[in-house]
């Protein structure tokens, strides 16, 4: 929480989705710059980044521990879930993946943990009851993420982080990229769940949805002309950070992309997570930084 001028505003977060890309070395990256500094590097220029790779597979303590101390002591990292739970299990049979993921490290970050980011395939429709009870599944603090880490299966034995230096809150987010997801109910569900339904810039392929449906928002913006490819005008920047100062202020912005309700006022605004995914071409870090520049 910020306050400017007397009035009370959420924080907000911007930085890309990932850091470990061949093509940003000598271009972002300085020429020589060692690997394992890369995200030292990057988390001087951004205040927040998204771990990617455990999407793919499950990451180690030692992995987040070393993340943790390479950034700043204010820096946040979201954290994107793997997708055997939302892709292969398709977010059903799901207590052992569940709670292997949480014992993988993520509660080594500490007080760098931000919101985890679940991602739905294209071809996943809208389950109401498969989505209920996915949500209700979900720990809502660390102290209950630590407890169900506890519950881990035999793959996690001897490579397990099961504790929480403190009992903190933590955020979950859903992109979803069918447009069954377009309505009112899947709006109010989220709600009800206190779950943030992810805007995705996405040059039009996936919905793009600007309903705010928890205390926080979370913006992935994979490029507006070219998936993951193209950058971001200076029109475009000024754009999004209009929308956010909306957001980070406790409003709803007014949209073509808005289906539900409006969300009520937030009196103490709403933390915002803003994250580049146009990383195709070394466009990510320099919208991020143009972001940040404008916020």
């Amino acid at each position: 929480m910020t306050v400017h001028h007397g009035r009370v505003t959420g924080d907000v977060r911007v930085g890309t989705s990932g850091w470990v890309y061949p093509p940003w070395r000598g271009e972002f990256y300085p020429k020589g710059l060692a690997r394992k500094r890369e995200l030292e590097y990057l988390s001087r220029r951004v205040n927040s980044v998204e771990i990617n790779g455990s999407f793919y597979a499950l990451q180690r303590p030692t992995s987040f521990q070393r993340w943790h101390d390479d950034t700043p002591d204010d820096f946040v990292f979201a954290v994107k879930a793997p997708r055997f739970v939302t892709h292969m299990k398709r977010l059903r049979d799901i207590d052992s993946p569940l709670a292997n993921f949480f014992a993988s490290g993520l509660l080594a970050l500490g007080p760098k943990l931000g919101p985890v980011l679940w991602q739905l395939p294209e071809n996943f429709t809208y389950e109401p009851r498969v989505l209920a009870d996915f949500f209700d599944r979900l720990p809502r603090t660390t102290a209950a993420a630590a407890a169900l880490a506890g519950d881990h299966d035999e793959r996690l034995e001897g490579r397990a982080w099961t504790k929480t230096d403190a009992d903190r809150p933590v955020r979950h987010a859903m992109e979803v990229r069918n447009p069954a997801f377009a309505v009112p109910e899947f709006v109010d569900l989220l709600r009800e769940k206190e779950v943030a339904l992810v805007v995705a810039d996405t040059a039009g392929k996936w919905p793009h949805l600007d309903d705010v449906t928890a205390d926080f928002v979370y913006l992935r913006l994979h490029g507006d002309k070219e998936l993951y490819a193209s950058g971001y005008a200076p029109d475009a920047l000024d754009a999004w950070a209009t929308k956010i100062r909306t957001w980070r202020s406790g409003k709803n912005v007014r949209s073509e992309h808005v289906v539900g309700k409006p969300a009520p006022y937030r009196k103490t605004g709403r933390d915002v997570y803003a994250y580049f995914d146009n990383d195709m071409k070394v466009k990510a870090p320099g919208d991020a930084i143009g972001l940040m520049g404008r916020l």
